[in-house]
């Protein structure tokens, strides 16, 4: 019954939609949407501030800009207009909001002046004006400070302006020479697409005292609240904050390895570290009140939340040192005692987002689930409890999550300050994030996904979406999106299970193409997710898009193959050791089923695509079956050997193939798709870019050549300016047509 209700409504309206001529998704709508940002609710409850992204096509851009919409519903307003703007962050008072813009000298961080009851920007001045410029910015609870990030050198840590002075002038020095290379001492001399040339990521404090309401103002230098040549906060792709401040101001929290080779250890501990220090404090003298809460565990731990009442910090921690994809746990740190336990011992699901209620009690959080991230609660109170002596924390037996919120593929927590509504972004594989309140005194509801109702006949007998207190309780905060998404029409995710690697039950889903007629036969996208450990389902992207991809008549087929994200640890540890094994069963059995159990399906006209380990599995494809009349691999692993030395997060590998190439070459080769290359037949399409440095860009050279060298029909897409992702919007353009156009070329889209 998961989607049941939302799917019968998508059908019902399918066709009605056609009728009033909706045309088939296309990527010029797709750039035509804005990409809404999570929500920041204002102090007093009444506005919520968001970010969204204009993409433009034809500038080639992608630029943030801030909104205001009420908390109780209305229409949004743009409310700086006059420059970007992205990341809003409120002030404790409401009366003022921090952005980043890159108007002067790059990101900088940005002050707005808020009038409350208009729901409007009055004036805007520039905060701070550092040469390694700022990003992440966070409003203290105190409202003395503002933090934020700056890629600094190391070796220039020291008193505030001392410090400042000096990344300035390396950084002059570094930009001006012309000689341009780099001397390696340590591993992750590089990071996901850039090389660090000797930066490291610092969580810096500037006051905010002299500069509030000041037009032109010039903010004292910022004191660095984490020296030392350690990355603080850790890299991220995105997500929730690795660092908080404590709810009095005084105290920061923060993530960061501190391993002798981080390149081989996923060991992230939280620290904490007073935060008004002195302008004149030393390195030496921040580092010596500088605690590691968590030194304890040798696995990761991430993303500390305070407790409004200061009581604790809530985070996620994993167990299992240098296993990036180990299970997530919503873990709570006693700041009194200094014990720690953890609330979803008995929840087999990863924990995504996490929020505190107001009144310290109860925790929420999104979970992964079968495709979706539905929204849970734990009661924090009940799990945390003192003994008589008040010096000792115990576990209460109280067995997993207390209750499912609201369900959906939902982030981005944001409770009210009454306690009366969550905020949250919802999105679903039918529409990009978008903002929505839900009201938590219908909390007890059973889950609803959001704008789905059933069917009933009224009072003249006609059919009208039935009264559904659950659905009720859910508003929609954000339309920017409405006017696109109405005029294209869009299929539902439909899913299926089958029984795959080991008798364990598989889910997938397909994707029909609009004006779909069952009569036809249809071409098929076979699309294999990337991570390993992630998934498909109720979500969307703007790099995989499956509407997109079924929007030219084909059917569009996706696969939860062992190692996916969202049916439990143990499903998720199948892969490990096992790349081409149980996983690669599982793509041909779930192929299989919709071959035999959907006729409008045309198995001589199917091809598979894939990115990161989908194009891994797109190489083991190729050398282990000719059943697709095509392949398109982009970013994917050809030589398990050479991505180990060529990589920059070496734990990764490490843990897959239990080992090095030198301690364990058998089992890289075992599964390296380079040593199948003598089957390689299939028409294949190379994607690969340059500043791809998990997926070294050699990776997809050596595949082409070998393409090449055997005679097989192939093509390579090179980005020279692109990493792991396809983001430059005209990039992305020729990455989408030359894709579709190499599929078309050898399925002959259409029906037979």
């Amino acid at each position: 019954m998961r989607r049941s209700v939302a799917m019968l409504l998508a059908l019902v309206c399918a066709v009605p939609a056609l009728a009033q001529g909706k045309h088939a998704f296309t990527f010029d709508d797709m750039m035509k949407l804005k990409r809404v940002e999570e929500p920041e609710v204002s102090p007093d409850g009444k506005w919520v501030l968001f970010a969204a992204v204009d993409v433009s096509l034809a500038a080639n851009t992608r630029v943030p800009h801030v909104w205001a919409v009420p908390t109780a519903g209305g229409p949004e307003k743009q409310i700086i207009t006059r420059q970007d703007a992205d990341r809003p962050r409120w002030s404790p008072d409401g009366k003022h909001f921090a952005f980043l813009s890159t108007k002067q000298g790059g990101s900088q961080i940005w002050i707005a002046d808020f009038d409350p009851a208009a729901g409007t920007a009055t004036a805007v001045h520039k905060l701070t004006s550092i040469a390694t410029e700022a990003d992440g910015e966070l409003w203290s609870p105190d409202g003395k400070n503002i933090l934020f990030v700056s890629n600094v050198y190391p070796e220039c840590d020291g008193p505030a302006a001392k410090e400042q002075a000096c990344n300035a002038r390396t950084l002059a020095e570094r930009e001006k020479s012309p000689v341009k290379a780099l001397i390696f001492t340590h591993l992750l001399y590089r990071h996901w697409n850039a090389y660090k040339e000797g930066k490291r990521s610092h969580l810096f404090a500037v006051s905010t005292d002299d500069c509030m309401g000041t037009t032109g103002c010039s903010a004292p230098a910022a004191r660095d609240l984490t020296p030392g040549d350690y990355d603080a906060p850790v890299f991220s792709l995105g997500g929730q904050d690795d660092y908080a401040f404590s709810p009095d101001g005084q105290q920061l929290c923060y993530a960061s390895n501190h391993d002798p080779v981080p390149a081989i250890s996923t060991n992230n501990d939280l620290f904490t570290v007073p935060v008004n220090l002195g302008p004149d404090v030393t390195p030496a003298q921040v580092t010596a009140q500088t605690k590691d809460i968590t030194a304890a565990n040798k696995a990761s731990d991430t993303t500390p939340v305070y407790s409004p009442d200061g009581k604790y910090i809530a985070y996620r921690a994993q167990v299992r040192p240098g296993y990036e994809s180990d299970r997530f746990r919503l873990t709570l740190y006693d700041r009194r005692s200094g014990y720690v336990r953890t609330l979803t011992k008995d929840l087999d699901r990863w924990v995504g987002a996490v929020a505190w209620s107001p009144d310290s009690t109860k925790i929420y959080f999104t979970a992964e689930d079968m495709g979706e991230s539905p929204i849970h609660v734990v009661n924090a109170v009940s799990q945390m409890v003192e003994s008589d002596e008040g010096t000792e924390v115990h576990l209460s037996r109280v067995k997993g999550v207390a209750q499912t919120v609201v369900g959906g593929t939902d982030d981005d927590l944001a409770p009210t300050p009454d306690g009366k509504f969550l905020l949250f972004s919802r999105m679903s594989v039918n529409y990009p994030p978008q903002i929505v309140r839900f009201s938590l005194a219908q909390a007890g509801q059973a889950p609803t996904v959001f704008q789905s109702e059933e069917l009933c006949n009224d009072a003249s007998g006609k059919m009208k979406p039935c009264k559904n207190p659950a659905a009720e309780a859910e508003l929609q905060l954000t339309h920017l999106n409405d006017r696109v998404l109405s005029e294209v029409s869009m299929s539902p995710l439909e899913p299926f299970w089958f029984l795959g690697a080991g008798n364990d039950k598989v889910e997938g889903f397909i994707i029909k193409p609009p004006n779909f007629n069952r009569n036809r036969r249809y071409p098929v996208k076979f699309l294999i997710h990337g991570g390993p450990q992630g998934a498909w389902g109720e979500d969307w992207s703007y790099r995989w898009n499956p509407e997109l991809f079924a929007a030219n008549g084909y059917v569009v087929v996706m696969i939860n193959f062992h190692g996916s994200t969202g049916y439990g640890q143990k499903f998720i540890d199948a892969i490990n050791g096992d790349w081409g094994g149980a996983p690669y069963d599982d793509l041909m059995k779930g192929l299989d089923f919709v071959e035999s159990h959907y006729d409008f399906i045309d198995k001589d006209r199917e091809c598979a695509l894939g990115a990161s380990f989908g194009g891994y599995m797109a190489n083991w494809i190729l050398g282990h079956t000719n059943r697709f009349k095509c392949i398109v691999t982009h970013d994917g692993m050809f030589d398990t050997e050479s991505a180990w030395d060529t990589t920059e997060e070496l734990w990764f590998p490490e843990w897959e193939f239990k080992g090095t190439p030198y301690t364990n070459r058998e089992m890289y080769r075992k599964w390296s798709p380079a040593l199948f290359a003598t089957n390689f037949k299939t028409p294949t399409l190379v994607i690969h870019s340059q500043k791809d440095y998990r997926l070294d860009v050699s990776q997809g050279f050596a595949l082409f050549t070998t393409l090449q060298r055997l005679g097989v029909p192939s093509k390579m897409l090179y980005f020279p300016d692109e990493g792991h992702f396809v983001l430059k919007p005209q990039n992305a353009q020729l990455w989408y047509k030359t894709l579709n156009d190499w599929v078309d070329q050898w399925t002959k889209a259409g029906a037979k």
